[in-house]
């Protein structure tokens, strides 16, 4: 990639205020770990991402959607190609029992806006980190809840570079997946359809769950939430708790002595360390247990 010519590009589609060269991805995920990207670009329009990713596929750039970093790893050394981060659109807007949230916007935003309007069905969702379109592509779940549950339609980029709307029958919602996350397509906008209830009810629950989050896990340290996916039958956290590893670090990666299903960044961690300690404890556990983990995180760079 000629990173000067595809910067200059880049200007002339998304604008010189949105776009940027070699920007630390560290201070851009919830890991705080992760060398530069070649290029950062903060589309404030839908056609916007649709041509950004039009070019970067015309000339065979990697590219890679960001929105809040809650479930990425960074590398140590950045990212060789586009990241499309969508911070600047972050619109939430209300339809009836439709809530309207453009993929920017931050999900527990989201969840109490529809507190504010006494919509019942997004209280699961009033602690997870990430963005309103993260959640939609990886069907981010916690409590019982479901993304999939909740959602009527996406607004989307899909394989052909159009702008789409896809009904939830069509999106491939299954565990922590989605053809979002399958086929790499970005959500631009998500359509919520809650119920009406009521507010103290509402607010009782998310206080609820909010303590729980609070209590169990290891939320004053950078992470990238749960590590791994729970595999069927089992409980992750308990699996490597039993396995003696809660506490365990290699430098600045451990296993948080809080709660063993989050791998934390509790000293300056490295990219390198986190990915070492991800695999030893997956080495672990298969020696000890016979059962496979897979990474919940995603992985990228270099």
């Amino acid at each position: 990639m000629d990173k000067n010519y595809a910067f200059n590009k880049l200007k002339n589609i998304v604008g010189d205020q949105n776009c940027f060269k070699d920007i630390c991805l560290g201070d851009y995920t919830t890991f705080k770990i992760g060398g530069p990207a070649d290029i950062f670009v903060t589309p404030d329009t839908y056609e916007g991402v649709a041509e950004v990713v039009r070019f970067a596929k015309k000339n065979e750039i990697p590219f890679f959607y960001l929105g809040n970093g809650s479930n990425v790893l960074v590398k140590d050394n950045g990212y060789r190609g586009i990241i499309i981060n969508f911070s600047k659109l972050n619109k939430i807007s209300l339809d009836g029992n439709f809530i309207i949230a453009q993929s920017g916007a931050q999900l527990k935003d989201v969840s109490s806006f529809a507190l504010e309007h006494s919509l019942t069905g997004l209280e699961f969702a009033c602690g997870i980190p990430g963005t309103v379109g993260g959640a939609s592509a990886m069907n981010a779940g916690a409590y019982d809840g479901e993304t999939k549950n909740v959602i009527d339609n996406i607004l989307m980029v899909n394989g052909n570079d159009e702008i789409r709307r896809v009904y939830v029958d069509e999106i491939g919602f299954g565990y922590r997946k989605s053809i979002l996350l399958q086929e790499n397509y970005a959500a631009l906008e998500v359509c919520y359809k809650l119920k009406p209830g009521i507010y103290e009810n509402i607010k009782k629950r998310i206080d609820q769950l909010t303590m729980w989050r609070t209590e169990k896990q290891p939320l004053e340290y950078p992470s990238a939430g749960s590590t791994f996916k729970r595999p069927e039958g089992y409980f992750t956290g308990k699996l490597i708790q039993d396995a003696g590893l809660k506490g365990f670090s290699l430098g600045g990666a451990q296993v948080s002595p809080k709660h063993a299903g989050f791998v934390i960044n509790s000293n300056k961690a490295t990219a390198q360390e986190v990915i070492d300690l991800i695999a030893y404890i997956k080495m672990s556990i298969m020696e000890k247990y016979n059962v496979e983990l897979s990474p919940e995180v995603r992985i990228i760079g270099e």
